[in-house]
């Protein structure tokens, strides 16, 4: 399975954050849409950072609640691992793995064209195993 099969039972639909919006409004956007993560991108709508639960928890436990007022730029994590729709599900499940990263932003021809969960790659993987024990099933059964 390839995620862009993944992207079309997901949908496509993003919520990003801008790198100038402040970590209270970050907050509300990652619980307002229940994600783990948002894309950081800039004004011009280029992809700049990633920025999850994780990176605003070590804030808190660093600064306290001023960190509610750094932007996402100040928190980001600005080393972004991208995908492509052409990607198959194995291969995103060792770069999340290897990277120890639960969301991956999928690029298509420079463009921000969705975003995989560490979620959406277990019901992948799920789906396909589930897929492989019926036709053996079935061929077992007519063989």
């Amino acid at each position: 399975m390839i995620v862009r099969t993944v992207l079309k039972h997901k949908g496509d639909r993003v919520i990003t954050v801008a790198s100038t919006d402040r970590i209270d409004h970050v907050c509300r956007v990652l619980s307002d849409n229940r994600i783990g993560a948002a894309p950081v991108c800039s004004p011009e709508g280029a992809l700049v950072g990633m920025l999850s639960e994780r990176d605003v928890v070590r804030a808190l436990a660093r600064t306290g609640e001023s960190c509610l007022a750094l932007t996402a730029a100040d928190l980001m994590a600005q080393e972004v691992v991208t995908g492509t729709p052409e990607d198959s599900i194995d291969d995103i499940m060792v770069l999340m793995t290897e990277g120890r990263f639960r969301h991956l932003p999928i690029m298509e021809n420079g463009t921000l064209a969705g975003i995989i969960s560490i979620g959406d790659v277990v019901k992948a993987r799920i789906a396909e195993i589930e897929l492989e024990r019926d036709a053996m099933k079935q061929y077992i059964a007519t063989g």
